[in-house]
């Protein structure tokens, strides 16, 4: 009887087989483009136009939307030519005021010349992370709050 050295075809499959299935529950994990510290670099950008936003209602007197679209990714300064543009790697969403000072508030935060604002929360996510970017409505402060998920 003689000693075969190697594997069968049948075990090379399965090692591939059972590969592949752990790259595929791995995968989503290692998203190109939104590393924890890259989404919290654009928490940070947000929050930064959102506090300029209000600084430039209260110097001038009237009132600053920061406005927001879903669709193209993007929270726009209100005041100036202040913009940031999200990747795709990063998923966003935001809870506005439906109403705010009697106008339709659906579309952006408002700040108005006494530092309060309509207020809202921006969320950027990524798979183990979530960070929300919180703005009040009574103070217009605006807070960056990270929590992990489960």
């Amino acid at each position: 009887m003689a000693k075969d050295d190697g594997f069968t075809l049948i075990e090379m499959v399965c090692v591939l087989a059972i590969m592949a299935l752990l790259a595929a529950l791995v995968f989503p994990y290692f998203s190109p483009g939104s590393t924890p510290a890259e989404v919290d670099a654009y928490a940070v950008r947000i929050a930064s136009l959102l506090k300029a936003d209000r600084y430039a209602a209260i110097r001038s007197g009237a009132p600053v939307a920061t406005l927001l679209s879903a669709r193209a990714r993007t929270v726009k300064s209100g005041a100036g030519a202040g913009l940031v543009q999200l990747p795709p790697g990063i998923a966003f969403d935001a809870v506005l005021a439906k109403r705010c000072a009697g106008v339709n508030a659906s579309r952006g935060i408002a700040f108005f010349p006494s530092g309060m604002s309509c207020g809202g929360v921006i969320a950027l996510a990524r798979p183990g992370l979530n960070i929300e970017i919180r703005v009040n409505w009574l103070t217009g402060g605006v807070e960056i709050v990270s929590t992990a998920k489960s």
